[in-house]
């Protein structure tokens, strides 16, 4: 994750949150040495009300455990100086953010008393679009008795520092700064130390400086963890290559043999014509020919204008967050029949896509098409949880479907080439349900499978195609059970009529 967001935006710095539990000072290490800039140590505390019940009870530990022991893992094993640590959970005053600061925090997020400060009453309503407050919610009537102003928020924040300078004043320090990580500033409340005894609390590892190891250190100063050279070789290497092409709007192909160390290939570039030309100005057209095997994340946040042709295997992630573009995956020709019916594709593809359109000559892994959000795709088998929590786009799946099909998911269409029994068994029937097929339908599925044989050499797609007529008709449409009640044939004409009318032309 943090190596494809480092490939799109190299500019950004990239924030993972950790929630605060025994053993994170080990999770956070790897995350510094992944390349983040920011870890945020999430306590147990705090939440608007939008989560359940059960997870603001009993999700995570206090911020101060949490935080300690990251602060003092990373101060061990010399990485403390490469990374930003910030904290949440239920921060409320100058105090909190003083305590923190001595803990190893140098950044602190205010949530629910920032929120409170502008209005909120906390409810607990906030998932169901009934806000009293007029804050989490979209109902017109509710929003107008939203009274908060930034003005509200502004003085919160200017009283939290003014309590935090007069805290440090009395103590004798002149900048927060200068006490992060001095965790030999603390000391135990003595109106709670009999309730500590009673109840065999044990602060050593908040308290101890000794044992705790820790030290000042100037956090202004951030040494950063350097990405692995041989992950840089092909991006940096296509870059020089394909930069003239981008900057002149040209067309250009890019061929290259991959192996599994290779990620995210195809993100830096689509990152790149992102920043230049935002979402539509990019006229040229950039097509790479892949052979080999791609490691995870291949054509992450792929951009319109870009096509990405696999000759081979691909891991996990495909078409992460794409918003445009092309991928066609498959077999090399000499070994494409004899491997028919295999996996191709790992994981997890097509994660939080927006746009764009995918072509697999083989059978995907599981959690096809998570988080699809308007991606179009073709794939000749996937494992369980397909579809999970898809909002839009659509899926056509030419074979098996494993288990829990559409779990989650409230919009989009997903078409499945497979007996009905089976894919009746499969579904999770209290998201999604089984209609009838169309023929708008119809000629969607026929226009794509057309566009999946001459991408692919498919021969599932070549066979339906010569016995139309019959082959249709086995096919079972899945729609959200969330979309039954509203006028389906509208929704379906305002997606979907652009690609039935251009998918013939990028042939």
């Amino acid at each position: 994750m943090i190596y494809d967001l480092k490939q799109v935006n190299p500019r950004a710095d990239i924030c993972v949150k950790l929630v605060s539990q025994f053993g994170i000072g080990i999770i956070a290490s790897g995350v510094v040495k992944a390349g983040a800039d920011i870890i945020l140590i999430s306590g147990h505390d705090g939440g608007t009300g939008a989560s359940p019940l059960g997870s603001i009870k009993h999700t995570g530990l206090p911020w101060e455990i949490g935080l300690s022991e990251v602060h003092r893992t990373l101060t061990q094993n010399g990485l403390r100086n490469s990374v930003t640590l910030r904290v949440d959970g239920g921060l409320k005053n100058g105090y909190d953010v003083v305590v923190a600061a001595m803990l190893g925090a140098e950044e602190y997020d205010f949530g629910t008393s920032a929120v409170i400060a502008l209005g909120c009453v906390m409810a607990r309503q906030c998932h169901l679009n009934t806000c009293p407050a007029g804050i989490a919610t979209q109902d017109v009537k509710l929003r107008k008795k939203y009274k908060g102003k930034p003005e509200d928020l502004v003085n919160f924040i200017n009283n939290i520092a003014q309590e935090v300078r007069i805290i440090l004043s009395e103590m004798g320090f002149d900048s927060l700064d200068k006490i992060i990580g001095c965790n030999d500033l603390l000391r135990k409340n003595s109106r709670f130390e009999k309730f500590i005894d009673e109840k065999n609390i044990d602060l050593t590892a908040i308290l101890d400086a000794e044992k705790s190891q820790n030290y000042f250190f100037d956090s202004q100063k951030k040494i950063k963890v350097p990405a692995a050279k041989f992950e840089q070789q092909l991006s940096e290497g296509i870059n020089k290559e394909v930069l003239p092409a981008i900057m002149t709007h040209s067309r250009i192909i890019v061929n290259r043999k991959l192996k599994n160390t290779d990620r995210a290939v195809g993100t830096k570039i689509s990152g790149l014509i992102s920043f230049l030309y935002g979402s539509s100005e990019f006229k040229g057209y950039i097509q790479y020919r892949l052979e080999g095997t791609a490691g995870q994340s291949l054509g992450a946040f792929l951009v319109d204008n870009m096509e990405m042709r696999l000759s081979g295997i691909a891991n996990d992630y495909v078409g992460k967050g794409m918003s445009g573009g092309l991928i066609t995956i498959r077999f090399p020709r000499s070994i494409r029949k004899s491997l028919e019916g295999n996996t191709i594709i790992g994981n997890v593809a097509l994660y939080g896509a927006t746009g764009g359109e995918v072509f697999i000559a083989g059978k995907a892994g599981e959690r096809f098409a998570v988080r699809n959000s308007g991606a179009a795709a073709v794939v000749e088998g996937v494992g369980n949880h397909c579809c999970e929590y898809m909002t839009r786009g659509f899926v056509i799946v030419l074979g098996e479907t494993g288990k829990n099909f559409g779990a989650g998911m409230t919009g989009g269409i997903a078409f499945i080439y497979q007996e009905y029994s089976l894919v009746e068994k499969n579904l999770n029937t209290e998201y999604v349900t089984i209609d009838q097929l169309t023929l708008p339908d119809e000629d969607l599925i026929y226009k794509y499978l057309v566009n999946h044989g001459f991408h692919t050499g498919s021969t599932i797609a070549k066979e339906i195609l010569e016995n139309w007529n019959t082959e249709k008709n086995k096919f079972v449409k899945i729609i959200p059970r969330a979309i039954r009640t509203v006028d389906y044939d509208k929704i379906f004409e305002e997606q979907f009529k652009n690609r039935l009318m251009s998918v013939f032309n990028k042939q």
